[in-house]
């Protein structure tokens, strides 16, 4: 309800209305539900006053929602992902956000559908506790060198997508993962690494913790025809698995 009060305030609404959310996704999960939540407002509220706002704007404007108006800690890259849509390579430089689009042939998305399982743990988490203690440790020279590494493997990540090499993506998230868990204590547990020994024992390439860790969702990225056996294993082991698909419209409203 905060984030809907700070849409209305930020928009300067000036007559009373009625608004109504819902969310297929899990709370607090890691898969940028309150990201997307924002951008959606921002998307109605503009259209219901006859503004008009690029989707860069509006993503900008979500951040602002949960930065200047909620005072949350929050990144920009769920704010993007939800107002573009599609594969993108994102670069922060400050306050500065630039986005290419990465073109994948529908045979290639498709096949990354196919091979992907994503999981929901049953628990959800502030991700801004996360990123709270990931600064702490940043500020006093604990984690610089997994930063600089995560930096690295997106830049390798973007050639494994853009070439084709699904077996390299997985492989890199593998590395990811490594490099994520380094940044604070706080983002893995014991349930996540058992979820994780036993996706990989059943044939998943590699995955990581969705958003900023510490429970919510893990997203793992299987070997050729082995999805079906790292679902029912993880299912065996009391997670849930979540069915999905990649959107490459973004935010829409009509």
């Amino acid at each position: 309800i905060d984030l809907v009060k700070a849409a209305v305030k930020r928009l300067n609404v000036e007559y009373g209305l009625n608004i109504i959310t819902r969310s297929e996704a899990p709370p607090g999960s890691g898969l940028g539900t309150s990201a997307s939540m924002g951008v959606a407002l921002i998307g109605a509220i503009s259209k219901s006053l006859k503004k008009y706002f690029l989707p860069n704007e509006i993503a900008e404007l979500a951040v602002k929602l949960e930065t200047e108006e909620l005072g949350i800690f929050s990144g920009k890259q769920d704010h993007y992902a939800a107002a573009l849509g599609g594969f993108n390579f994102m670069r922060f430089d400050g306050g500065t956000v630039s986005s290419t689009p990465i073109k994948l042939p529908k045979d290639v998305v498709l096949s990354l559908e196919k091979h992907s399982v994503l999981v929901y743990t049953g628990k959800s988490r502030l991700s801004s506790n996360i990123h709270e203690h990931v600064i702490d440790s940043f500020n006093k020279g604990k984690n610089q060198s997994a930063l600089k590494n995560l930096v690295e493997v997106a830049e390798e990540m973007k050639i494994a997508l853009a070439t084709e090499d699904l077996a390299a993506f997985g492989q890199l998230l593998l590395d990811n993962w490594k490099y994520q868990k380094q940044m604070h204590l706080s983002i893995t547990n014991e349930q996540i690494n058992e979820l994780f020994d036993i996706a990989l024992k059943n044939g998943a390439y590699g995955g990581k913790a969705c958003g900023a860790g510490g429970d919510g969702c893990v997203y793992f990225y299987c070997k050729e025809n082995t999805e079906h056996k790292v679902r029912k294993a993880l299912e065996e082991a009391g997670a849930e698995i979540l069915n999905f698909h990649f959107d490459f419209d973004g935010m829409q409203t009509w």
